[in-house]
């Protein structure tokens, strides 16, 4: 029987993170707030996950875009958020939908309610968005 490879060895040190201390601060778009949840210092940057946030009365700037990076997925925790992607077309995301957004595929968000809370986990924690011709 041949011998099963160990799996690798863990990296980085157990991190929490409390809703209570969580700082919510401007990011990619001017229409949400970002919250890190201190998963891409704890990791080196191979991974990122953070909670979104609406910023109430800013709406979606629908434009064509995509991301360089290997994995990205975006749980909706409460509100609700509407995509178009390049491949299924529109979609609506509510509180518990998930989606698997595949790598540089061109997406834009159209609309979201003022209450939406998501988290989006990414490899890696930075990377770059850039814009895209409509498909």
């Amino acid at each position: 029987m041949p011998d099963t490879p160990a799996p690798p060895a863990a990296t980085g040190r157990t991190t929490v993170s409390h809703a209570a201390d969580r700082a919510f601060d401007p990011g990619l778009r001017a229409f949400f707030a970002y919250g890190g949840l201190g998963i891409a210092e704890a990791t080196g940057g191979r991974f990122g996950a953070h909670v979104i946030r609406a910023v109430p009365g800013r709406h979606a700037e629908p434009q064509w875009h995509l991301h360089e990076l290997d994995f990205q997925m975006v749980w909706v925790v409460k509100g609700w958020v509407r995509f178009e992607y390049e491949d299924i077309g529109e979609v609506t995301l509510t509180a518990g939908s998930a989606v698997y957004q595949p790598p540089r595929i061109r997406h834009r968000e159209l609309a979201h309610s003022d209450d939406l809370e998501l988290v989006e986990i990414t490899s890696p924690a930075e990377f770059v968005t850039r814009a895209a011709p409509a498909p």
